[in-house]
């Protein structure tokens, strides 16, 4: 396969196939592959053509798979762990904040989810060449999991000539948008279509390049078929029949189509630590600010009060507890503001200048406070370091680039239980009892976090299922730390949990998609402003008309979520 130097609709040169994944390969995934044994070695990276590379006409599907699972890890935690984690108010930074606290987007790229879907392209192209049936499977559930991942975030895209840019034409260069509907049906289908593939093949096949679930056939249908869950209970305000019956269809079969149900199952992938590129973001081994990218992360404040009001303990798991608390004491002389013993002790005036928060073990920072938010909380050294001693840092476990709870999860048994849990509240099916599935949610995001022990008292106490959605959808919420990006979709769907937007947020609501990025709309202008016409415009687009993360597609459209 010889091919010039001229790039496809997506930006991407168009060269040999494998002489380009070369170079992804030795990023993410040889690290995961060979754990630190290639130290030694050339490093590739610095190079885009491997001239002793493998043409796309030769290349083992099992060259490719690590590349695409480990930059689907990345980019997965790059969401949920990065601006999404602020919409969702998990976590707000106090410097460099502006995306993350306060919603100032624009030009969110989908290049590296259409870059993935290549490789996944490929891989599936030489896997039927081969007659390797255990990557076909694995090919299909990966490319719906991206292209429903792009209708999820952007809402109309590329789909059905999508990555075919060279095969030429303006029909594969400037391929025309399908309805998000569209995408998700084709998307369910194909989930469905890898799991009954995947089921002729048995429970193992030896493959270690799969670091997702190390060749297991059984879990790849568990991932597929937990997949159309999720799916099936996005598109339900839409299309409540279609979610229904499919819904129905897989709980009435476990042995055709069997789901995610314990926590070791769950479909996450750890980082092995050995490079900047495979490490998780906020490490500080890595961190060439000096570590400033773990320090500007902070709690928010909306998360640590609903776990301080349910006395749980994931707090301990995610969060530091404050350096220096303060202490308010009104008997003090006016002006008193000074460190004993490790508090600082400030008087009533000081305290009624600003809002203090005096928790002695954990303090967030809320929503969008103001534009300057390292002030927050009297921070005597306010500015771009993120030194706050008054305010709760994220647990230092997030300064290692490697470790047991450093996963990037794609879909958890956690996740699955809290769907199952809605549904059966929304009668959209008859999946047995809502309060058992509520609690084997939580359960499973205990034991996901190494807190089995305090599930019990933490099931009969506040959290005590009381038989409500907003129940079920806080707790699906506080499970969905680091990868809040399914909590994102989650509160579109339901209007939970009830988030209100910061003070110095762009708008007074919080965003509902990505807005297309500009190239799309320059370079296929057509095809992309047909796609913007079939948005909605709200109250809150405003200046951005209807390409707006504010505008409605077709999911939230007639549904009057989440506001």
């Amino acid at each position: 396969m010889h091919l010039s130097n001229q790039r496809d609709y997506f930006g991407h040169q168009i060269i040999p196939k494998m002489k380009k994944h070369i170079k992804h390969i030795n990023a993410f995934a040889i690290g995961l592959i060979l754990s630190g044994s290639m130290t030694a070695c050339v490093d590739l990276t610095e190079t885009n053509i491997n001239p002793n590379g493998v043409e796309s006409t030769a290349v083992h599907p099992n060259l490719l798979l690590t590349t695409i699972l480990s930059n689907t890890a990345t980019s997965e935690v790059n969401l949920g762990f990065g601006d999404i984690a602020g919409v969702m108010q998990h976590t707000q930074k106090d410097a460099w904040f502006t995306g993350h606290n306060n919603y100032e987007w624009s030009n969110q790229s989908w290049t590296a989810n259409y870059s993935i879907l290549e490789d996944i392209k490929m891989m599936e192209q030489r896997a039927e060449a081969l007659e390797l049936p255990f990557y076909v499977g694995v090919a299909k559930v990966m490319d719906a999991y991206h292209f429903a991942r792009i209708a999820d975030l952007w809402g109309d895209a590329p789909y059905a000539d999508a990555v075919s840019g060279d095969q030429g034409g303006e029909q594969f260069l400037l391929p025309a948008f399908d309805s998000q509907q569209e995408i998700y049906e084709g998307v369910i289908a194909e989930l469905k279509e890898a799991n009954d593939l995947l089921a002729a093949l048995g429970t193992f096949e030896a493959t270690p390049q799969d670091i997702l679930f190390g060749g297991n056939v059984l879990k790849w249908r568990q991932f597929a078929n937990s997949l159309r869950l999720r799916l099936y209970l996005r598109i339900s305000e839409k299309m409540p029949e279609m979610a229904s019956q499919g819904m129905q269809e897989i709980l009435n079969d476990a042995s055709r189509y069997p789901i995610i149900t314990v926590a070791s199952d769950d479909a996450a992938i750890a980082f092995p630590g050995g490079t900047s590129a495979n490490s998780w973001p906020s490490n500080t081994e890595f961190d060439g600010s000096n570590g400033s990218n773990y320090r500007r992360i902070k709690m928010c404040a909306t998360l640590v009060e609903v776990l301080q009001s349910l006395n749980d303990n994931r707090i301990s798991v995610w969060a530091e507890k404050v350096q220096v608390p303060i202490v308010l004491d009104e008997s003090l002389p006016a002006g008193t503001d000074e460190i004993i013993n490790g508090k600082r002790y400030i008087d009533a005036d000081i305290a009624a200048e600003k809002t203090v928060d005096t928790d002695p073990e954990y303090v967030g920072i809320p929503p969008a406070v103001s534009n300057i938010p390292s002030e927050y909380n009297l921070n005597p050294t306010p500015g771009q370091q993120s030194y706050n001693p008054h305010v709760s840092f994220i647990n230092e476990r997030y300064t290692a680039p490697s470790g047991p709870l450093l996963k990037a999860r794609l879909l958890s048994a956690a996740e699955v239980h809290f769907i199952l849990a809605e549904a059966t509240l929304s009668g959209l099916v008859n999946a047995g009892s809502a309060k058992d599935h509520y609690e084997a949610g939580v359960k499973a995001s205990f034991e996901a976090w190494d807190l089995e022990n305090d599930f019990e008292e933490y099931i009969t106490g506040e959290a005590a299922f009381n038989n409500s959605l907003e129940q079920v959808m806080t707790q699906k919420w506080i499970a969905a730390w680091t990868a809040s990006t399914e909590s994102w979709f989650d509160y579109r769907r339901t209007g939970y949990p009830e988030l209100v937007a910061g003070p110095a947020a762009v708008r007074s609501v919080l965003p509902i998609r990505f807005y297309y990025m500009q190239d799309e709309l320059t370079i296929n202008e057509k095809n992309a402003n047909e796609a913007v016409s079939r948005l909605e415009t709200t109250q809150f687009s405003q200046a951005d008309d209807k390409n707006s993360a504010w505008s409605k597609f077709w999911l939230l459209q007639g549904t009057g979520k989440p506001w």
